[in-house]
């Protein structure tokens, strides 16, 4: 089968992947709005209040990218027994992923009681280091709660429910914003805790969150017949080590890719609070750009599963051309956003002028990542979705680590180009990352096909 006659044939399946990838833009949307708010806040605070919850966020997600790769793959498994229709198999495999996201989430709480301590080392610029060690030392509560919710998101995801995402996303925002900002500045009789209050604040909205979404999965009617609660299971070697040996690779390939910009933050970190923040600026915006293609990738992962599991070979080419296109529309959006209101959107996060002037410049490097990234996105959920993990690892050590960060270093430093070096080594690195996702994904999928073309 032709790469035109699966464009055409994927044409009818752009409407279901929108509306099931639209609760999910919803949620990530939120989830994206929940770092912008909290950099709103800490901007206003204070340049070194941002800086600090720039560097104690990026220590946070360097250790939560594995968890949420590697549960990511419930989301593939589950999708590819419902459309199996082996449901009865399911609340098991799903008792046995939370435990390993409980064990994730507690090594996640270690890692960050540890890091704090290694800021000095580092050499991390001296005035963001207690900020970042007063909202790690807080925020660190929270991590068993994330992991577990991740887990309870991705069943949900599975089974093309997509509503619970949206829903407590949306009220995580509810909660951090308010929570946020009279902790970190001191109202209402609280004393002004700066970046410690809002470690304090994601900590508290991350339990309720996992609390709240249990609660609604236990007594909510939806999955009912999948017996999720149904029994307590002790862990199982074989079962977590299946889940492990499929989920690993996506979570050392999405470790790659997420530490890119986390190692890279850390790297402006050493050039001073005024770089980091302007850089940090131009990343909340990219990243929250990348929500819609983050969440469209998730829902081609569900239906190229679903599709895989029923035997329709040509339906997982379809479901990824579908994706393609709707990510097409919405980078391209982002792009004259991005664009055309840089000042005016750097402008709300500081009124440092040194600051808004870097970020702004910076927006415009953001504006030419937006393809790039949602592409390689697109590609990688698609290839989740066909359960091919391991090569794809693989294309993300090297593009991320063999050419972005190397040639970002170099820019940056060895010709001075400062984080405008960085940015540039960060889209040479996506665009490689695109092609050789792509190119993998049109592989992989012939060889799918190749019994019924």
């Amino acid at each position: 089968m032709s790469l035109i006659s699966a464009s055409r044939g994927a044409l009818p399946e752009v409407r279901a992947t929108a509306l099931l990838a639209l609760p999910l833009v919803v949620g990530h949307v939120c989830a994206g709005l929940i770092a912008f708010v909290d950099n709103l806040i800490a901007g206003n605070h204070g340049t070194d209040t941002l800086a600090a919850v720039t560097l104690g966020t990026a220590l946070l997600w360097l250790p939560m990218l594995v968890p949420i790769g590697t549960l990511i793959a419930l989301t593939a498994s589950v999708a590819r027994l419902s459309g199996a229709d082996r449901l009865s198999e399911i609340g098991p495999i799903f008792r046995q992923a939370l435990w390993l996201a409980l064990s994730m989430g507690l090594l996640m709480f270690v890692f960050l009681s540890i890091a704090p301590v290694l800021l000095e080392p580092a050499g991390i610029a001296e005035e963001m280091i207690p900020g970042a060690q007063a909202f790690l030392h807080a925020v660190r509560w929270g991590s068993p709660a994330l992991t577990l919710f991740f887990c309870m998101r991705y069943l949900c995801e599975g089974m093309h429910w997509m509503r619970p995402t949206m829903i407590f996303s949306f009220g995580g925002l509810l909660v951090l914003a308010p929570l946020g900002y009279v902790l970190t500045n001191g109202k209402l009789g609280f004393p002004e805790l700066g970046a410690q209050g809002l470690g304090i604040a994601s900590a508290i909205m991350m339990w309720l969150q996992a609390l709240l979404f249990a609660g609604y999965l236990w007594y909510g009617k939806r999955l009912a017949h999948l017996q999720l609660f149904a029994r307590f299971d002790p862990p199982c070697g074989a079962a977590i080590a299946d889940l492990l040996r499929t989920g690993m690779p996506i979570g050392i390939a999405i470790l790659m890719q997420g530490s890119l910009f986390i190692v890279t933050s850390l790297l402006i970190g050493r050039l001073g609070s005024t770089f980091l923040a302007a850089h940090q600026i131009a990343v909340n915006l990219a990243q929250l750009c990348f929500m819609i293609p983050v969440a469209v990738a998730e829902a081609t992962t569900v239906r190229v599963g679903h599709a895989l599991g029923r035997g329709d070979f040509k339906g997982v080419r379809q479901a990824a051309w579908a994706g393609c296109v709707i990510v097409l529309a919405a980078q391209s959006v982002s792009v004259l956003i991005l664009l055309l209101g840089n000042e005016a959107i750097a402008s709300l996060y500081s009124s440092d002028i040194a600051v808004t002037a870097l970020a702004s410049t910076l927006l415009l490097y953001a504006a030419a990542l937006q393809f790039p990234d949602g592409l390689q996105m697109l590609s990688a959920g698609a290839l989740r979705g066909l359960q091919d993990t391991r090569i794809p690892m693989w294309i993300a050590i090297f593009c991320y680590w063999g050419v972005g960060v190397p040639l970002g270093v170099g820019l940056a430093f060895g010709l001075e180009w400062g984080p405008q070096g960085i940015w540039s080594g960060l889209i040479t690195a996506l665009t490689l990352a695109t092609v050789l996702m792509g190119s993998r994904f049109i592989h992989s999928s012939r060889v799918r096909l190749a019994p019924g073309s």
